[in-house]
């Protein structure tokens, strides 16, 4: 229940400071009126902050961290030596049920490390996955890995396939999600032998799913299926160069529509239609990558990202605590058995 629900926060972590992060509890406070609050980080610059916000009062219990995980610190020094640190009593928190999701705009790397070894992984998933919301032509896709596995085997593929149409069915509230395979090519004698033997495998087993066979990469904004499916390497160059794109079409916008002053003039004649695109492209609107596959629900905010863009992160992980999309995973993970040939059908009739 919403009421029940209360999120762990790393205050300290991302390029902005705490400022940012209690901005965006207020707003967050506002869209959840039932959802509390565990803020982890410096009590000295956070009791200031949370002073100013009166809507936050009863809603946040804050938790004194002297130490910062910093973006240059390695993943395994954190995990020997960051137990004081923001990020460290975030995932604490959630570790020991005192919270039901953690988020952080930290080092990626380090909260994904200190996640593992305290949450650990679900049974049966070998590696965790990054899922992000992508906007498409459509609507939305989830994307994954973007960030979490440089190579993927076969198994591992499979496996974040069936993360991410849980997560499609929780969040984007699909009954059947379709799925893709991200490859150099549609055809099926395309591609690396890892992406070959996952999607054999997901030809043959019985999941909730629409099994899509291959997809390319303009696949992905055309929302050709609603879940790709990918190896971390591949899956963070594409999310970079489509956040990159996406601001690279908005400079050369601007610039065309103040070169002249009939350009000007038909800016203004279309301001309405502009704000609908420049909306459309903000990355703020679905910031946030999910760690899936761990025992614990935990959100990764853009670490440059500013109030907006955390509450949004904020959002991400309060839907998908009520999503159930921990035990849709364990439900579906345990599912994954092959669909018996009509072959092997009619020789145990007989």
């Amino acid at each position: 229940m919403a009421e029940d629900l209360t999120v762990s926060v790393d205050a300290m972590g991302g390029d902005s400071g705490p400022g940012v992060v209690v901005a965006a509890l207020a707003r967050s406070a506002v869209r959840h009126p039932g959802v509390r609050f565990l803020l982890h980080g410096d009590e000295a610059q956070l009791k200031p902050l949370l002073t100013r916000r009166g809507k936050l009062a009863g809603r946040v219990e804050m938790r004194h961290s002297a130490e910062t995980v910093r973006m240059d610190d390695k993943p395994s020094q954190v995990v020997r030596r960051g137990r004081n640190t923001s990020m460290w009593r975030a995932i604490e928190s959630l570790q020991k049920n005192e919270a039901q999701v953690a988020v952080s705009a930290g080092n990626t790397g380090a909260l994904m490390a200190i996640s593992m070894f305290q949450l650990r992984m679900l049974d049966g998933i070998d590696r965790p996955a990054i899922a992000a919301l992508w906007p498409t032509r459509k609507g939305q896709c989830v994307v994954l890995d973007v960030g979490a596995n440089v190579e993927s085997d076969a198994q591992q593929l499979v496996d974040f396939a069936i993360m991410g149409e849980a997560f499609a069915r929780a969040v984007l509230g699909l009954e059947r999600p379709t799925v893709g395979l991200l490859n150099v090519g549609a055809e099926e004698v395309k591609g690396h032998d890892a992406v070959k033997g996952a999607a054999q495998t997901l030809r043959e087993v019985s999941l909730p799913i629409e099994f899509c066979g291959f997809v390319e990469g303009d696949d992905i904004a055309d929302g050709t299926v609603d879940v790709v499916v990918t190896d971390g390497f591949t899956g963070n160059v594409a999310l970079k160069t489509a956040e990159g794109t996406a601001k690279l079409v908005v400079i050369f916008l601007r610039a065309a529509l103040r070169r002249s002053l009939l350009g000007r003039i038909g800016g203004v004649l279309a301001s309405g239609a502009l704000k609908t695109l420049r909306r459309k492209l903000d990355p703020r609107a679905s910031n946030g990558g999910i760690f899936l596959g761990l025992n614990g629900i935990v959100v990764k905010s853009h670490g440059g990202t500013d109030s907006l863009g955390f509450a949004s992160a904020l959002d991400m992980a309060i839907d998908m605590v009520r999503a159930g999309i921990t035990a849709k995973i364990i439900a579906d993970r345990a599912a994954l058995t092959p669909s018996p040939s009509p072959v092997a059908a009619s020789g145990t009739a007989a």
